[in-house]
């Protein structure tokens, strides 16, 4: 089997520099939100969706994502953490798996840095995210790529997430969908979007890969 991992609510919890990073963009543009807006709640969508919607159009939507990124590439990105039990179970599924990919709508390059910096690189055969102005930031896109760009059977490969972006991406692809419940999504929007399987626990995914 081959497996593709989402990042972020999936193997790393990134809620403080990433509700951090919208705060400060917003700040910038002197954007006000209403206080009952949960901004934790964009974390998995692409980056430019979410300001879309923050800022009320397109208009902000390029200066907040600059803005973002000012602040997100000094500092957000390591204002992060590895969840309990990933490092693990990433151990015990390389031992199974043909390969392991990473499939994130983050830019490449931040992915990169941030595997490297929790030491999560030696168990991926490749790291796929994102260009800066957007490409692939759709799991649809972004999966179809990496299908084709390393040769992969849909049918024998597995997309693991925790939003509704990760399963859908993956059966646009034909691609069997497993929902983590340890991210952002919540089951009821897991199952909605069409998870094959939904994993409580790091510990468990193993099993759940193998049904």
């Amino acid at each position: 089997m081959n497996l593709l991992f989402d990042l972020d609510g999936t193997l790393t919890d990134p809620q403080q520099g990433i509700v951090a990073c919208i705060r400060y963009a917003l700040r910038k543009l002197d954007i006000e939100v209403a206080t009952d807006i949960r901004l934790e709640s964009y974390i998995g969508p692409p980056l430019r969706d979410s300001f879309r919607s923050l800022c009320g159009g397109d208009d902000d939507v390029e200066a907040a994502v600059a803005f973002y990124r000012e602040r997100f590439a000094t500092t957000g990105l390591f204002e992060n953490r590895v969840y309990d039990g990933i490092p693990l179970c990433l151990e015990l599924l390389q031992a199974r798996a043909e390969s392991i990919h990473l499939a994130t709508s983050k830019p490449t390059i931040y992915a990169e840095r941030i595997i490297q910096h929790f030491g999560l690189e030696r168990f991926f055969d490749g790291v796929y995210g994102s260009q800066l102005d957007g490409r692939l930031g759709d799991k649809t896109e972004l999966i179809e790529h990496i299908l084709k760009r390393e040769k992969l059977n849909a049918a024998n490969t597995i997309m693991i997430g925790d939003r509704s972006f990760d399963m859908v991406g993956a059966r646009n692809n034909n691609v069997t969908a497993i929902g983590v419940l340890w991210g952002y999504g919540s089951e009821a929007e897991l199952g909605l979007a069409g998870a094959d399987r939904i994993c409580s626990h790091p510990a468990s995914l193993s099993d759940h890969l193998l049904c």
